[in-house]
């Protein structure tokens, strides 16, 4: 795990003991610092009974403690521990921002930091991939994979690369990334935030904590019609992902297709280029790279027919590269919406050829919908899936791009997107 002196004799109190939070307090007791740790589950309580004081930082004075580290999901803005750690004059931070304390202390590295609304796991993973195949250590960490404090430091030349959410950069300070990226913003997570301009905010901050010179990687919407520039520092190195040169044959990148792909290739290409990586290298990155579960995934082929299984598309700006990916799509959307309106997929419409509506969404999807498109409204997924295989041709696809959360029938996108696998497994084996 990743330990610090300069945690050393200090107190912390850690809110909230999930996996990032575990790993806190593991990095926390093993530098030497005084923990008070809590939890409204009592099983990890227990299990640090002994080596860290069992208290909730809201029913303790917090004079004289370095932070409260709180996990991302505490939503700050009507949470009391954001008034009580500041009525202690107590900073409230998160791992990402321990990780900025230690790393004076880990051996010399770099750091690449991608966020935005969109596309920032499969950005994330990509660059990672591409420091693999040239070889260079590398480490994913952040809102992706492990806990960052959890992982073995990196050696000598080792390049940490975070996936960063809202929540996590208002948890951090000073984090100076040695490259940042922010693809893109649209309206999303608006119940933490006081409107729109303040969530662009909170993402442009990254920018805001990087030291003069270090590459800032920014889409130009973002730049433009957010005013995301307006947080950076005085001689930021600013790139616009949109102007970055593509090498090598995108159709040769079976992982990266569609438009949003484009982006999320083109802000990674600008990363490793920076950083120092080979055209030969890269190309063969691109085209090796494997993309992530549910983004877009390709999970079966029958019958001349594609199933794609995009089931982290929550949110209709995060469909609508999907839609724009393929010419003729049987759409599976709905869940539980974020919205009341499909906008965002509206200039796509052409590319389906029926849609077939799901979830708590499905009736006013449908209702949006059906002017333009033959629709089924299926209300089910495994009846979705099976409505869809009997419309269409070889050379269609089917795909699952919600344009919702899942609360409404599943535990999380990755339930939904597993879900849609073994509904296509099943319909598709032995026919």
């Amino acid at each position: 795990m990743i330990v610090s002196p300069a945690f050393a004799g200090k107190k912390y109190a850690v809110l909230g003991l999930a996996r990032s939070g575990m790993a806190t307090v593991e990095c926390l007791i093993a530098s030497g610092a005084d923990v008070t740790a809590w939890d409204a589950r009592e099983e990890p309580r227990t299990a640090l009974e002994g080596r860290a004081t069992i208290a909730d930082p809201l029913a303790i004075d917090l004079t004289g403690f370095a932070g409260v580290v709180v996990s991302p999901g505490v939503p700050l803005n009507r949470h009391p521990i954001a008034a009580h750690a500041r009525a202690a004059g107590v900073p409230v931070i998160g791992d990402i921002e321990l990780f900025a304390q230690a790393r004076l202390d880990l051996p010399p590295h770099r750091v690449v930091a991608i966020t935005g609304t969109n596309g920032k796991s499969t950005t994330t993973a990509l660059i990672h991939h591409l420091l693999q195949s040239a070889g260079v250590p590398g480490l994913m960490g952040g809102n992706i994979g492990k806990p960052i404090l959890e992982q073995v430091p990196l050696p000598a030349g080792g390049v940490y690369v975070l996936e960063l959410s809202s929540y996590q950069i208002d948890l951090t300070q000073r984090l100076d990334a040695d490259v940042a990226v922010l693809l893109n913003v649209s309206p999303d997570h608006l119940d933490r935030y006081d409107g729109y301009d303040a969530y662009v905010a909170s993402k442009a901050r990254l920018f805001g904590m990087q030291a003069a010179g270090h590459l800032a990687l920014v889409d130009m919407r973002a730049a433009m019609d957010d005013d995301a520039l307006r947080f950076a520092p005085e001689g930021a190195n600013f790139q616009f992902i949109n102007g970055i040169d593509l090498p090598g044959d995108p159709a040769r990148w079976p992982s990266l297709q569609g438009p949003h792909n484009r982006a999320n290739a083109a802000a990674a290409v600008g990363a490793v280029r920076y950083l120092g990586l080979d055209e030969a290298t890269i190309v063969a990155g691109l085209e090796s790279f494997v993309g992530l579960p549910h983004r877009m995934e390709r999970v079966a082929e029958k019958n001349g027919v594609l199933f794609v299984n995009d089931s982290k598309a929550t949110n209709p700006a995060s469909t609508a590269p999907a839609l724009a990916a393929f010419p003729r799509i049987h759409w599976i959307v709905g869940g539980l919406p974020k919205g009341d309106d499909l906008d965002d997929c509206a200039p796509h419409f052409g590319h389906v050829a029926h849609a077939y509506t799901i979830g708590e969404a499905g009736p006013r999807f449908a209702e949006i919908l059906e002017p333009f498109m033959p629709v089924t409204r299926a209300e089910m997924l495994g009846d979705a899936v099976r409505a869809a295989m009997e419309q269409a041709v070889p050379g269609d696809v089917i795909m699952l791009s919600p344009a919702c959360a899942s609360f409404d029938q599943f535990r999380d996108f990755e339930a939904r997107g597993d879900c849609f696998r073994q509904i296509v497994a099943a319909l598709t084996e032995g026919n």
